[in-house]
């Protein structure tokens, strides 16, 4: 471990410019592999490669076979290439907070922070891999999406986590205020789980063989829809205690992106439903679901304050203190 602390402490201090690019690409890179996983599955594409972790028994790569698709083969090796970008991104974020760590001891929030994506996508490779090998079982894909987005949210607190300070959090709200934020983030995490079971029963389960789940869609839509209405109900108690107690002009901003962001989401819902959920309609919902999280998250962090960021610069020099306020 020495040894290679001694080789990260020879890199570039990362500029808070770097810190924020690498955290961005983090948030990026962990929804973005969930909307192309949901192209994989619009298209039928998850048992192009029937084996795990070859693509073919003997094979890395996409072979020609009398049973697989070429185009089929090669949607879901792309798919299994991009992870290798995302594992990328991760392990260049641990190396920032590694880095910024060997200067600012304190900084250790941080770093357990960064080492949760490289972690997460070893995780989801182990997932992913369990999804292929059962067939892609609806409850599989159900995890396997559920990951992402935990993996999204921990990426917005750690875009975070390197402009703020690791004091103690300090809410800006009062006690009830943090009991609806609480409660609005249980009812995502509600709407996220009921969104899985949808699919599972839909039309699109990745291959034309794989068995769905056995229940009616349409309540399980109407389970889905009446969960996001809790969330916009407690979104908008949440901000009638705003204006009871007062916010700052950024925990507006991110409040008012939120709404925006989950009614968009939900009148895409209501579409697709009504449309018969066409493939095209579903990447765009999962892309949805992973800009629903971030603005979430991102108004979660704006609702506590962990002081001025101590690692905007290396030790020794002049900081250029910023943090959200």
């Amino acid at each position: 471990m020495r040894q290679l602390s001694s080789l990260v402490a020879r890199l570039p201090y990362p500029s808070q410019t770097v810190q924020r690019a690498l955290a961005v690409a983090a948030i990026v890179t962990q929804g973005g592999i969930g909307v192309t996983g949901s192209v994989v599955r619009v298209t039928g594409s998850g048992l192009g490669c029937p084996t795990w972790p070859q693509c073919f028994e003997g094979s890395m790569f996409p072979v020609q076979h009398p049973e697989y698709h070429a185009l089929t083969q090669w949607i879901e090796f792309g798919n299994r290439l991009l992870t290798g970008v995302v594992g990328i991104v991760a392990a260049l974020c641990v190396l920032a907070a590694w880095r910024i760590l060997l200067d600012h001891p304190s900084r250790t929030r941080l770093v357990k922070l960064a080492w949760a994506m490289p972690a997460g996508v070893v995780a989801q490779a182990v997932i992913g891999g369990m999804t292929v090998l059962t067939g892609l079982l609806w409850w599989t894909v159900a995890i396997h999406f559920l990951a992402s987005t935990v993996l999204v949210w921990l990426a917005v607190l750690l875009l975070h986590a390197f402009g703020e300070g690791d004091e103690r959090p300090r809410w800006r709200l009062p006690a009830s205020g943090r009991v609806l934020l609480v409660a609005l983030v249980a009812a995502l995490g509600g709407v996220l789980v009921a969104g899985t079971t949808v699919t599972g029963a839909g039309p699109h389960g990745g291959d034309p063989d794989t068995p769905r789940l056995q229940a009616p869609i349409e309540t399980l839509a109407f389970v889905h829809g009446s969960l996001l209405v809790v969330y916009l109900v407690v979104l908008a108690m949440l901000g009638m205690q705003l204006l009871r107690t007062g916010a700052t002009p950024t925990l507006w901003r991110r409040y008012a992106v939120t709404w925006l962001v989950a009614l968009a989401q939900g009148g895409l819902g209501s579409l697709q439903y009504a449309l018969g959920v066409p493939e095209a309609l579903v990447s765009f919902h999962v892309l949805g679901s992973a800009l629903v999280i971030v603005a979430t998250a991102s108004l979660w962090c704006a609702a506590r304050d962990r002081g001025p960021a101590v690692s905007a610069a290396p030790a020794g020099a002049e900081p250029q203190v910023s943090a959200a306020r």
